[in-house]
């Protein structure tokens, strides 16, 4: 395997470090059925949703701000559901003090905040940068930009992992190193384990 050499590496959370995709179905599909704007299959979801951030997400549906606070309530009712991934905390440990890391998430603030709290892996993470602190969430790059500049780092020195088409065009577009999970990327991995042989 081709070696990765970075002084920083950002997370995605959402499907990478934590296993949410159904909270975030399931209150879509309850924002949806508030809206009266039907339901989306589990498949759909993941194909046009899974990834973009909620606002642009709902407004495919012609839905405003009232649907996006809506739809940030119905997840974070789910918050004591999410659980970390396999592997993912020891992923953390090794790489820590190794190398900067962060969490770029287009997750709301508040949210991404009782998660790391509840799953204890704040501490990992030297910069956190969520959807409420940027006027554009993932695919624009505004959020890697504002983690690479914290980090006092070059984006060509900072890798992103992601595992969606839309951690994919921000990573490109910031002009970080793309770690795909399950995802074509610069690099392609298929566990988050395959990173630290990656990295090493």
């Amino acid at each position: 395997m081709p070696e990765l050499e970075v002084r920083a590496i950002l997370f995605d959370m959402d499907g990478v470090l934590v296993d949410s995709f159904d909270s975030w179905w399931v209150a879509h599909n309850k924002t949806l059925e508030k809206f009266r704007k039907g339901r989306t299959s589990r498949e759909e979801f993941r194909e046009k949703y899974w990834g973009e951030d909620l606002k642009s997400n709902l407004k495919k549906f012609g839905l405003g701000s009232e649907a996006v606070e809506y739809c940030k309530a119905q997840y974070a009712n789910s918050i004591g559901e999410i659980e970390l991934f396999p592997g993912a905390r020891k992923v953390l440990e090794l790489l820590k003090g190794k190398f900067k890391l962060g969490l770029v998430t287009n997750t709301p603030e508040a949210t991404v905040r009782k998660i790391l709290k509840n799953l204890d892996i704040g501490g990992y993470f030297d910069v956190v940068i969520t959807g409420d602190d940027v006027e554009r969430g993932k695919p624009d790059p505004e959020m890697l930009i504002k983690a690479c500049k914290l980090l006092n780092l070059d984006p060509g020195e900072v890798a992103i992992v992601g595992d969606t088409k839309m951690d994919v065009l921000a990573g490109r577009s910031a002009g970080c190193k793309v770690v795909g999970l399950h995802v074509e990327g610069d690099f392609k991995i298929g566990n988050l384990w395959e990173l630290v042989d990656l990295v090493s």
